[in-house]
């Protein structure tokens, strides 16, 4: 079961988008099929209306969720990967005799 669980974490985290379209999708499914089944004499364009709502609401949801899971996987680990030093990555402003490197010249 962990298997699958993590198998469908790694499609989720690859398919994002696909993922919260097919999420909407079956919400808007659902709602209407319950609305069909609560209340049969409404309107069919006010069956997709309320539909979209709740599928709007979902997703919203499910963005929410998913921002907050790429905020806190990303900030793991690149905890772990990022060098807080910034001018170690800078080329020297001169080299070893004293001439100006050529990047650091206007």
């Amino acid at each position: 079961m962990e298997r699958m669980s993590s198998s469908v974490q790694s499609w989720v985290e690859e398919h994002k988008l696909a993922s919260i379209g097919g999420v909407w999708a079956a919400a808007v499914g659902a709602s209407v099929a319950y609305s069909r089944r609560r209340a049969p004499q409404r309107a069919t364009s006010l069956r997709l209306i309320h539909a979209r709502m709740h599928a709007q609401a979902l997703t919203l949801a499910v963005l929410g969720g998913a921002a907050v899971m790429h905020y806190y996987s990303k900030s793991k680990s690149s905890a772990d990967k990022m060098d807080l030093d910034f001018y170690s990555h800078l080329p020297p402003a001169t080299d070893a005799d004293g001439n100006e490197n050529e990047r650091w010249s206007w």
